[in-house]
């Protein structure tokens, strides 16, 4: 059975990433229909590259026009579904009944992936789907392990089924959220999310706010203080195996709106996790070192989500992002004959530095103490202090294009 990572794409740079890095797909939108407006996203000449791009190493390329659409929402839609079609995307992700019903009429040849906006959260919503034509359910956030297998029990075995194992998770159901276009005026389900479950909040007694003696007081859980809405991020690099049993084949991480060195790290661990455990189960189940990896990209605390029942109440806890490891720079040039690679910094970093690379190949991890950096007039540097400098910088490994260079921020 072939089983699928599946990356994020906000833009032409982190669907590279992805793809280098391991990813058997990628998710993206166009400029229109998809919900996440404020990622940069691809215009159609765009798309057609990249969709091209993709497939000519293999991978597979699904376009989100999952917004809740209203009516001004079609107009152009099916001009932009004939020409998703034309360009070769390999599925539409939907969430709206009417966008599916257009697509089913104007591009019935173009596979449909339900979208975990639509909260297919029990085996008739997700069979009523696969009845109007869905090849793959995009399951809700809320079940689990054993709801999805019996959701997998009740469909046609060509349906597929793909759940989340990593990112943010939502404070409302499947995503559904009304705070943005009440505290902001941005409409969630049409891509203008601005995350007000992160935001830091205060309260206030009513009747002496009213009469201008109220004080604010923070809502406090320890010394940091508290987002009272935000959750934890969801992270099943463990138990891929349970989802395996459970019937899943498409593993999808969240994070159109992240950093490229953010998809790098996720999209490394989690391909090299399910070729470990497709390889060598045994060999998986003993593997204790997937955690601190994941760890050194921003996020929040780990949690299981719903996947393990009620029992499991970490999402409904707070959380502050973190990371163990500093983002320091891209390779974009591979290291040459004398020994130097060159990169673009981001985070600063100076000669006697100990740096460790990111890397789909056998240079993962490993580390290195800069010795020689040049500037690109070939003269020393001993600090790079410039933001997204082009620099020289001497390694002992052979590295690459899209190889990333980070720190231990110990």
């Amino acid at each position: 059975m072939k089983f699928e990572i599946l990356a994020p794409a906000g833009d032409k740079d982190k669907l590279e990433t992805a793809i280098y890095y391991g990813a058997d797909a990628c998710y993206f939108a166009g400029k229109r229909w998809g919900l996440r407006a404020f990622s940069e996203n691809f215009d159609q000449n765009e798309m057609e590259q990249y969709i091209s791009y993709a497939h000519k190493l293999g991978k597979k390329c699904y376009i989100t026009v999952n917004i809740q659409a209203h009516n001004a929402d079609f107009d152009g839609l099916e001009d932009y579904l004939l020409y998703l079609q034309k360009i070769g995307a390999d599925a539409i992700i939907v969430s709206d009944a009417g966008i599916m019903s257009l697509a089913r009429q104007v591009v019935p040849d173009l596979p449909i992936h339900v979208s975990t906006q639509a909260s297919a959260s029990n085996k008739y919503s997700a069979k009523f789907w696969a009845d109007q034509g869905a090849k793959r359910i995009i399951l809700a956030r809320e079940l689990s392990i054993k709801e999805i297998k019996e959701i997998r029990d009740f469909l046609p075995k060509d349906v597929e089924l793909e759940a989340f194992v990593h990112g943010a998770m939502c404070i409302s159901y499947s995503g559904r959220c009304l705070l943005s276009n009440y505290l902001a005026g941005r409409d969630s389900n049409r891509g203008q999310c601005v995350q007000a479950c992160r935001w830091e909040y205060y309260i206030t007694e009513k009747t002496r706010a009213d009469r201008g003696e109220g004080e604010e007081y923070q809502i406090q859980q320890d010394s940091n203080g508290t987002y009272i809405l935000n959750s934890k991020d969801l992270c099943m690099i463990d138990h891929l195996d349970d989802l395996i049993d459970a019937g899943v084949t498409s593993f999808k991480i969240e994070g159109r709106m992240k950093s490229a060195s953010y998809v790098a790290t996720v999209v490394n661990a989690y391909r090299r996790a399910l070729d470990q455990l497709v390889g060598d189960p045994k060999a998986y189940k003993n593997d204790k070192s997937r955690i601190a990896e994941l760890e050194k990209s921003s996020h929040r605390l780990f949690t299981t989500g719903f996947y393990y029942g009620a029992q499991d109440k970490e999402y409904l806890k707070t959380s502050y992002p973190v990371s163990s490891s500093e983002f320091i720079a891209n390779v974009v040039k591979d290291t040459d004959e004398q020994g130097f690679a060159t990169v673009e910094m981001r985070n600063r970093f100076k000669v006697g530095d100990v740096l460790e690379v990111l890397s789909p190949d056998d240079n993962f991890n490993k580390t290195f103490v800069v010795s020689q950096i040049l500037d690109k007039n070939g003269s020393s540097l001993n600090d790079v202090k410039n933001v997204q400098e082009i620099v020289r910088i001497y390694t002992p490994f052979k590295l690459h294009r899209l190889d990333i260079l980070r720190k231990n921020k110990d």
